[in-house]
């Protein structure tokens, strides 16, 4: 009885987390991007000093191509962990954000408005595909950087197709004040394409 209620209690805890932020972004809502409920007023705006790469999990190489957008191929049915790395150089004098929070999204999806766990691309497997998490992490090839690294996988189906997508974040640092989400947080907010590309 007590294993029972403690899985249902994490059950909820973990529902709620997830649900907490990003609150609307490719959840239930329509908003098409954190810009909806929150503000970009962080100090965090030096784009060279801002750390927003997406890596291979196996090799540890980087995704991102020379016109700063990213390129993910993956085999129909094959499973790809890719590693989300957010956050500042170790160069940056600025105070470090304390969360980082991040969406996949497709635009397309979003614009239908249906009401999902998840707006990824259409026949495209994925897990955690948002959320949000500290500044602490460590990674090959950022060592003193300020940076958060979460992993996703995620695998084309069968009618999986050729997909562009987005990936929005937001450095952060405080707390929004309940109901109203543009007070409290500072953050930055940025925007890069994520192209998905089936390989036959």
């Amino acid at each position: 009885m007590k294993t029972i209620i403690a899985a249902l209690s994490l059950l909820l805890l973990v529902g709620n987390a997830a649900l907490a932020y990003p609150p609307a972004v490719g959840i239930l809502g329509k908003a098409k991007s954190c810009m909806s409920c929150h503000v970009s007023n962080g100090p965090w705006t030096d784009e060279q000093k801002t750390i927003i790469d997406i890596l291979d999990k196996d090799t540890g190489k980087s995704f991102k191509q020379p016109d700063g957008t990213f390129l993910i191929q993956a085999r129909q049915g094959e499973t790809k962990t890719v590693l989300t790395v957010l956050g500042r150089v170790k160069e940056d004098e600025s105070p470090a954000p304390y969360r980082n929070g991040w969406v996949y999204i497709d635009p397309v999806e979003q614009e239908k408005g249906a009401a999902s766990s998840s707006k990824f691309a259409p026949n495209w497997e994925v897990n955690l595909s948002l959320g949000c998490r500290l500044i602490g992490d460590q990674q090959q090839g950022f060592e003193g950087a300020k940076i958060s690294v979460a992993p996703m996988s995620l695998q084309p189906l069968q009618n999986a197709k050729d997909a562009q997508i987005q990936l929005q974040v937001m450095l952060t640092k405080g707390e929004s004040i309940k109901g109203k989400p543009k007070e409290g947080m500072i953050g930055s907010y940025f925007q890069r394409k994520v192209y998905l590309k089936v390989i036959n």
